[in-house]
């Protein structure tokens, strides 16, 4: 049994304890799945208002799962929601949390305009961060629902990963780092960690698949709120939160996510893609051995290099990306742009540049394409 992304619920789920629940202590409370209501079915056509009184059309439903369900969607006119509609809508009884969680983070920080705006003075191509388009309350047949609307998605990268044979080459593994990179730097300056970056996570766009977006924000942690970092505290109840085989040290230490651990977590995320495989992926039940073995090869990242790749040409953009990562403090601001550099020489190492061109094996609106994939070396 795997881990697997849900469109209905706009987050991953998890079939097997392997892969521990990120952020166990926003699950506390709870009494189980009896104890939270269903969305209830809407057809096709319902009418739903925003907190703005725009309103929206109910496509068909593409999905459901966990608590709630998704629709496809677009601006309310006299036509159908067709199947290249441009948003989905996510719906759940307004008394469960998931998505109230994920709307504080979408309302504070993944606005269009504040997107917009970070794109234009950053001078970039387009921002990896999904569009907040509306949310609101919507009463049916006595009950309330809450709902939020958003962009629509194509693939997630763990499907492509692994349609390769789970091997990604060089340059796309840069490619897709410098992005998350951008990413990354963008939550962060808005007070927010991911905490879960990985490629379940990372979705291409519907439209272009040279873009790639990072979802499941229902758990981001607000790290720095008005300004003030929360301070590093161990806690045994939090030990070892986030996916086992990616989440950083600090994590598995019970402390509170924050900007150097999504890095390194992202560093995890490169090594994988890259050599199909992290050294202590062969023991992911005992959460202690894969802390141990991070620590151990924190110390050691040469060592962590050899391990994962034992050929001749080592990616040592990687190496010196780990290098730098381990010495962020804490509480300390990461330097995005020495990171980037870092990568761009990499790709230069290779005799190319950033392009912006994920070259990943897929087709028109995300969808995979079936063909024969070679191992990269």
């Amino acid at each position: 049994m795997d881990r697997f992304w849900c469109h209905a619920c706009l987050r991953t789920l998890y079939q097997t304890p392997v892969k521990m629940p990120r952020v166990k202590a926003a699950q506390a409370g709870r009494q189980g799945p009896a104890k939270r209501r269903l969305a209830e079915h809407f057809a096709a056509g319902e009418i739903i208002t925003d907190m703005n009184k725009k309103e929206w059309k109910l496509g068909s439903s593409i999905g459901q799962g966990g608590f709630g369900c998704i629709y496809l969607a677009d601006v309310n006119s006299s036509k159908s929601v067709g199947s290249d509609a441009p948003c989905v809508v996510k719906v759940e009884p307004s008394d469960n949390g998931p998505l109230f969680t994920e709307l504080k983070f979408y309302q504070r920080a993944a606005k269009p305009e504040q997107i917009q705006k970070w794109i234009r003075t950053h001078k970039l191509k387009y921002l990896g961060v999904p569009k907040y388009w509306g949310s609101g309350l919507h009463e049916k047949n006595g009950k309330s629902y809450r709902f939020m609307i958003m962009d629509r998605f194509g693939s997630d990268l763990q499907k492509i990963y692994e349609a390769n044979a789970k091997r990604f080459s060089r340059k796309t593994v840069l490619q897709l780092s410098l992005r998350i990179l951008d990413i990354l730097e963008y939550i962060h300056e808005h007070e927010y960690v991911h905490g879960d970056i990985k490629a379940s996570n990372l979705l291409l766009s519907y439209k272009n698949p040279d873009q790639v977006y990072l979802v499941d924000y229902g758990l981001a942690y607000r790290y720095c709120p008005e300004g003030i970092h929360k301070e590093y505290k161990e806690d045994p109840k939090r030990c070892h939160d986030g996916t086992i085989e990616f989440t950083s040290i600090d994590a598995h230490n019970g402390v509170a996510p924050s900007r150097r651990g999504d890095l390194e977590i992202l560093g995890y995320c490169m090594i994988q893609w890259l050599s199909g495989h992290l050294p202590w992926e062969d023991n992911l039940k005992d959460p202690n051995y894969v802390r141990d073995s991070k620590i151990r090869y924190r110390e050691n990242i040469a060592g962590l290099m050899d391990k994962c790749f034992p050929e001749k040409n080592k990616p040592d953009e990687i190496a010196k990306y780990m290098e730098t990562v381990k010495l962020l403090d804490y509480a300390e601001k990461p330097l995005y742009q020495k990171l980037r550099d870092i990568l761009l020489q990499g790709l230069k190492a290779i005799g190319s540049k950033d392009d912006s061109k994920l070259d990943l094996s897929v087709v028109e609106n995300g969808s995979l394409k079936a063909k024969t994939i070679t191992k990269v070396p």
